[in-house]
C-alpha cells in the first residue's frame, strides 16, 4: 500500500480512502482490536485528507509519515522504563495466564536488571502448577541469579513474606515474584493476587501476554488491569507467527505501557519496548538503533582493535573469520537482524534466513575441525586434509572447498578496503583511520 502511495506525484481523497481500506484490512488480519483500528484510521483519515498533505510536493510520503506517527501514539509515544522504590527492595509482581511465558520472562527481566547494576532475587510463588517452582530454579541457574527456596506445600503469601525478609537480610534490591496463573481468569486466582498485592505493595505489576494469542491476550490484559491495576505489559513470543496485533491493541485497551518484548527463546532475547522503533519495523522501515545496540553488546572493543591491527598487517586468518561469524550470531537470529535493516525485510523471506543460519553453523564446524596451522595458513590444505576436515565436521569436501573460496574472497575484499582507507587523507596530511 505504502509503496503505491509513495510512487504517486499527486494524491486525491479517493486514493487515500482506497489505501486506508487496505490498511484497515491488514490491521484486522494482524488481529488488532477492531475498536483500536476504527479510532486509528479515523485520526489518520482526518490528517491525511488535509490540504497541507494533498498539495505538498511529496503527498505519498506525508501519508506514510502520518501513519507512522499515529502508530507510535497508539503504541505509547515513548519508551516506558521500570520504576524503582526509594526504599529497597523494589517488588515486581509478574502476573498473567498459564502458558503465557511468565516464568521465563521473570528470569529474562532478572538478567536484564543485573546488567543494569541491580541485584535481583527471584521468588517462585506458584504452588499449584506441577514443577513450577523447579522451573524457576532451572531458569535462575540459567541466568545466574538466586532463587528463593519455596515449597509447593506453603501458602504463596507465606512464601512472599519469607522472601522479603531474606531479600532485606541479604541486600537484594529487586524482588521479582513469579505468581500462579490459570488457563482462564477465575475468582480464586484474582483473590490470591489481590492479597499478594496488599502484602507486598509492589512498585510494578507486569502482565505477561503471549503475543501469539492475539485478541485473547488483549481481553485478559483488560480484566487483570481492572482488578489489579497493572503498571505495564511484557509481550512474550513476539518472534513467533504473531503479526503484532496484540502489541498495538494491549496498550490502547489497558492504557498501560508495554515495557518489554520477548524476541526469542534465549535468556538474552529480551528488549526494552520502543514504540517508535516498533512502528518503523511494522512499516518495513527497519530499526537501526536496536541493531546498533545489539552490535555494541555483541562486539568486544579489544577484540575489534586486535582485528583492525591484523587487517592492516594482512594477517587475517580463518580463526579470525570464525570469530567474526560468532560475533554476528551473538546478535541474534539473522531473520531478526534483517528486519532491523531498512528495506531488507521485503527482500528476503524467513526461509532463506533459516538456511543461512544453518550455513553459519556448518562453517563454524568446518573451521573447528582444522588444526591451528591450517586455520592460520589455509594454503596447506591439500586434498587429503580437506577430506579429513569434511569427515570431522560432518560435511562434504565441496563444503570445505566453498568455505576456502569464500574466505579467500573475503580476505581479498578486506585487503582492498584497508588499502583504500589508507589512501584517504584528512586535512593537514593525516591519514584516515581504518
Amino acid at each position: 500500500v505504502f509503496k503505491q502511495l509513495r510512487g504517486r506525484g499527486r494524491l486525491s481523497e479517493e486514493n487515500i480512502q482506497q489505501a486506508l481500506r487496505e490498511v484497515r484490512l491488514a490491521l484486522l488480519e494482524a488481529d488488532v482490536n477492531f475498536k483500536v483500528v476504527k479510532d486509528l484510521l479515523k485520526r489518520i483519515r482526518e490528517k491525511a485528507t488535509g490540504q497541507d498533505v494533498l498539495n505538498s510536493l511529496t503527498p505519498g510520503q506525508q501519508v506514510v509519515k502520518i501513519v507512522r506517527d499515529e502508530l507510535v501514539e497508539v503504541l505509547g509515544s515513548s519508551a516506558s522504563k521500570l520504576k524503582f522504590h526509594s526504599n529497597p527492595p523494589t517488588v515486581i509482581l509478574m502476573v498473567g495466564l498459564q502458558g503465557s511465558g511468565k516464568t521465563t520472562s521473570t528470569g529474562k527481566i532478572g538478567r536484564w536488571l543485573r546488567e543494569q547494576g541491580k541485584s535481583p532475587y527471584l521468588v517462585p510463588a506458584d504452588v499449584y502448577r506441577p514443577a513450577a517452582i523447579e522451573q524457576l530454579q532451572v531458569v535462575g541457574r540459567g541466568v545466574g541469579l538466586p532463587v528463593h527456596p519455596s515449597d509447593a506445600g506453603d501458602d504463596p503469601l507465606k512464601i512472599a513474606g519469607a522472601a522479603m525478609t531474606e531479600a532485606r537480610k541479604a541486600g537484594y534490591d529487586v524482588v521479582i515474584v513469579d505468581t500462579a496463573g490459570r488457563l482462564h481468569i477465575d475468582e480464586n486466582l484474582m483473590d490470591e493476587l489481590i492479597r499478594l498485592k496488599k502484602k507486598l505493595e509492589p512498585t510494578e505489576i507486569l502482565f505477561v501476554a503471549d503475543a501469539m494469542t492475539g485478541q485473547d491476550a488483549v481481553k485478559s490484559a483488560g480484566e487483570f488491569h481492572e482488578q489489579l491495576g497493572i503498571t505495564g505489559v511484557v509481550l512474550s513470543k513476539l518472534d513467533g507467527d504473531a503479526r503484532g496485533g496484540a502489541a498495538i491493541s494491549v496498550r490502547a485497551v489497558t492504557g498501560q505501557p508495554i515495557k518489554f518484548v520477548g524476541t526469542g527463546e534465549k535468556y538474552e532475547d529480551l528488549e526494552l519496548f520502543h514504540p517508535e522503533r516498533m512502528a518503523s519495523r511494522i512499516l518495513g522501515m527497519g530499526d537501526v538503533l536496536s541493531l546498533i545496540e545489539k552490535a555494541e553488546l555483541g562486539v568486544d572493543a579489544e577484540e575489534a582493535l586486535r582485528l583492525q591491527k591484523k587487517l592492516k598487517k594482512d594477517s587475517f586468518d580463518l580463526e579470525d573469520f570464525r570469530q567474526q561469524l560468532r560475533t554476528v550470531r551473538k546478535m541474534g537470529p539473522l531473520s531478526q537482524i534483517m528486519k532491523m535493516i531498512p528495506g531488507m525485510s521485503q527482500m528476503k523471506d524467513m526461509g532463506d534466513m533459516e538456511m543461512e543460519e544453518k550455513e553459519l553453523v556448518k562453517i563454524d564446524a568446518i573451521i573447528c575441525s582444522m588444526t591451528k596451522e591450517e586455520r592460520s595458513n589455509p594454503g596447506v590444505l591439500n586434498g587429503s586434509r580437506r577430506k579429513r576436515i569434511a569427515r570431522g565436521s560432518g560435511t562434504m569436501v565441496q563444503d570445505v572447498n566453498r568455505l576456502i573460496k569464500q574466505f579467500s574472497q573475503t580476505k581479498k575484499m578486506l585487503r582492498s578496503m584497508t588499502a583504500a582507507a589508507g589512501k584517504r587523507k584528512m586535512p593537514g596530511g593525516l591519514r584516515m583511520p581504518f
